[in-house]
């Protein structure tokens, strides 16, 4: 008690600080999304997202060396097709921008990490994330004939050169069908990174304006999770554990840090958060306007999901929190 007590003793100095951290946020817990587009020499700004970019292949390639030498071992991709359909043929067919990208990126970078985003939104003609039951205007995605696009889907960005398979969905079973997919391919090796809990946010705005893939009509509430929920995500992570999942993801992850705190305690594996866009849009419009400094609120909101379990932060500040990080 005090005076006895006092912990302001281990407050004193940087370096006693230092010593007694218990979270640090590293390079290495970063992973950068990045979108990828048909033509080349293609580098167009997202109004929403200041600094992001949709990126031709080539460009692509670009970011990813700049992306390497900075230290980050990772990124996502994304891809936004020349044409949509009902079938997604976009996502699957081996000559799809995502498969271009991702071969292109692991010839010029193969120490860089690719993982692939396995979702069907932005390549289907309505931006859902399946095959809908016909005239159905509710957004209600038919869950096992989606099975078989992401299957194909996933084989051939393991074709590709992939890394990480990462499936985004939310169909039920879609990782036991993509890690069937993948093993019956000999791509054993390969791992999972399931979105195991992703909900239905309103936070997502920005990504649909860069990946192009907002619903022609309803919502995704028939298959992502509702924000409400909490012992919902608990049961997603459980089946896909079981289903062969190496990863799991929470995304949004601002909103949700108890959500990353509660599987964490539930899981050995892995946890990955994913800064979405509408958490990096507010920061950056709050600090263009000046009312925020905005590396000291990007270093601590993302040293808070390192301090909620994350062990993988998937973010569009990645680039600048590495500068910042290495001084």
């Amino acid at each position: 008690m005090f005076p006895t007590t006092r912990p302001r003793r281990l407050r004193q100095t940087d370096v006693l600080r230092r010593m007694v951290r218990e979270n640090t946020l590293t390079v290495n817990d970063l992973i950068y999304p990045l979108f990828a587009v048909p033509g080349n020499a293609v580098a167009k700004e997202v109004v929403s997202m200041p600094g992001v970019y949709q990126l031709s292949v080539d460009k692509i390639v670009d970011e990813a060396k700049e992306v390497r030498d900075l230290g980050i071992p990772a990124i996502i991709l994304f891809g936004i097709p020349e044409d949509k359909d009902t079938d997604a043929t976009g996502a699957w067919h081996d000559c799809g921008i995502v498969q271009k990208a991702t071969e292109a990126v692991k010839k010029a970078v193969p120490d860089l990490v690719v993982i692939v985003d396995t979702c069907l939104c932005e390549y289907t003609n309505h931006g859902h994330c399946g095959y809908l039951e016909t005239g159905d205007l509710t957004g209600r995605v038919l869950n096992d004939p989606t099975l078989k696009l992401l299957k194909k889907t996933a084989v051939s960005q393991a074709n590709a050169g992939a890394d990480i398979i990462a499936p985004s969905g939310m169909m039920d079973g879609f990782v036991q069908a993509i890690r069937e997919a993948l093993d019956d391919h000999d791509f054993q090796n390969i791992p999972i990174l399931s979105y195991a809990a992703k909900y239905a946010s309103a936070y997502y705005g920005p990504f649909r304006d860069a990946a192009d893939s907002s619903p022609q009509f309803g919502d995704r509430r028939t298959y992502q999770m509702d924000p409400g929920n909490s012992r919902e995500a608990l049961k997603e992570v459980e089946l896909d554990l079981l289903e062969g999942a190496d990863m799991v993801m929470v995304k949004p992850a601002l909103s949700y840090m108890d959500i990353i705190w509660r599987i964490k305690e539930m899981t050995n594996l892995p946890v990955a958060a994913y800064n979405v866009s509408g958490e990096y849009s507010m920061v950056k419009a709050a600090a263009l306007n000046g009312w925020i400094d905005e590396q000291k609120v990007t270093l601590e909101t993302l040293t808070s999901f390192k301090r909620a379990g994350a062990d993988l932060i998937l973010t569009y500040h990645a680039k600048d929190a590495a500068r910042w990080l290495q001084g």
